[in-house]
């Protein structure tokens, strides 16, 4: 069997404690189901800039290309916010990002046995909350031309363009569709029809496409009421849908539903390539400290599993084992009454403990 490689890019901050104890867990669960790996550590963001020179250096680009996957730690911090906005190490993401031509991403948002104690909402309103949010990620007011800033001080005007096209908008809806169907059969497309003129397009379209998923049941949602019924109703969600700058911000809220946002993993996929990713930040402050939740990054592994590997039963196994060491361990992000609290590594440790426990996997599924 040729091996499978992974390029590793630890980043900045917690990046590389919290990809320490992902890269054992996709070690531990390879071996049992008989998966070889070859792992290939790369520089990006901040650090990148520090020894490289740049973001994301020509070498990282080139061995993520030839890669199977990508697993990310996380990028930035203070120490370069004073550099020009295209030097940052954020840039060595979205550059990732184009150059792999990653257009979808999927963050889900699942409550883990008691972790609903929690959440900042009411355990009646959380409980049982599984929902997927699927985000264009190369499109939108973030890619659009014209932009930039123009004049004179005193008279300037900034300008980001809201750009679709119908194939944009065509494979990220399909996309939505073919997820749904395996899940709960229920898509929300989320948009603001009543105000953008792209909007108007990818609701034309998207409509028009589910004639091609009878066994999908597909609703419409304006973005504000999306937003308000994500904390009013969250269990009503099954699959989202939506453009770059709208699933920013509905993704970003749902990771709340959970508890913390230590615990939201992610993938980015494209036609080719696949990149993996806990969706919190670099947490400079509590870097170095084994104070950061390794759980979003571990259940990215858990992603890997499932849309590059096409082992879902895999994932399951990984998400089992997060919630048998939930019951017993936490970090602080997500500390209750009665529960141990534990470091980063320990963390990762105990869901290794329980990942052991576990049968090893059925064979491989058709990928969900």
């Amino acid at each position: 069997m040729t091996p499978k490689k992974i390029v590793i890019m630890d980043g900045d901050g917690i990046g590389p404690e919290v990809n320490r104890q992902a890269v054992a867990v996709l070690k531990a669960m390879a071996d049992k189901v008989g998966l070889k790996l070859s792992l290939e550590p790369v520089l990006v963001g901040g650090a990148a800039i520090d020894q490289a020179g740049s973001a994301l250096p020509e070498e990282s680009l080139k061995k993520a290309q030839a890669s199977d996957a990508v697993l990310l730690g996380a990028v930035g911090g203070p120490k370069w916010d004073k550099l020009e906005l295209s030097q940052r190490p954020e840039r060595g993401i979205l550059k990732t990002r184009s150059e792999l031509a990653l257009f979808a991403n999927l963050r889900p948002a699942k409550i883990y046995g008691d972790l609903v104690d929690a959440s900042t909402l009411k355990r009646e309103v959380v409980q049982g909350t599984d929902l997927m949010v699927i985000r264009e990620l190369t499109g939108d007011i973030y890619y659009g031309q014209p932009r930039g800033i123009s004049g004179a001080k005193g008279q300037r005007k900034a300008l980001n363009s809201m750009v679709y096209s119908e194939h944009e908008i065509e494979r990220i809806v399909r996309m939505g569709f073919e997820i749904a169907r395996k899940r709960r059969k229920k898509l929300c497309s989320v948009d603001k029809s009543n105000v953008l003129e792209v909007s108007v397009l990818w609701r034309e379209i998207s409509s028009a496409m589910a004639a091609q998923y009878p066994e999908v049941e597909l609703s419409h949602m304006l973005v504000d009421n999306a937003a308000m019924q994500l904390v009013r109703a969250p269990r009503s969600f099954d699959t989202i849908v939506t453009g770059n700058m709208f699933g920013d911000i509905l993704s970003d809220e749902a990771s709340m539903l959970t508890g913390s946002i230590g615990m939201l993993p992610s993938a980015s996929l494209g036609e080719r390539y696949a990149l993996y990713e806990p969706i919190h930040g670099s947490a400079p402050d509590i870097a170095g400290k084994d104070l950061a939740n390794p759980l979003a990054a571990i259940l990215s592994v858990g992603m890997m599993f499932r849309y590059t590997f096409n082992m879902p039963e895999a994932e399951i196994q990984i998400e089992n084992a997060v919630e048998r060491a939930l019951s017993k361990y936490r970090t602080g992000d997500i500390l209750t009454p009665g529960a141990t609290r534990v470091g980063t590594q320990q963390m990762g440790e105990q869901v290794l403990a329980e990942l052991a426990a576990l049968p090893r996997p059925l064979a491989p599924t058709p990928m969900a």
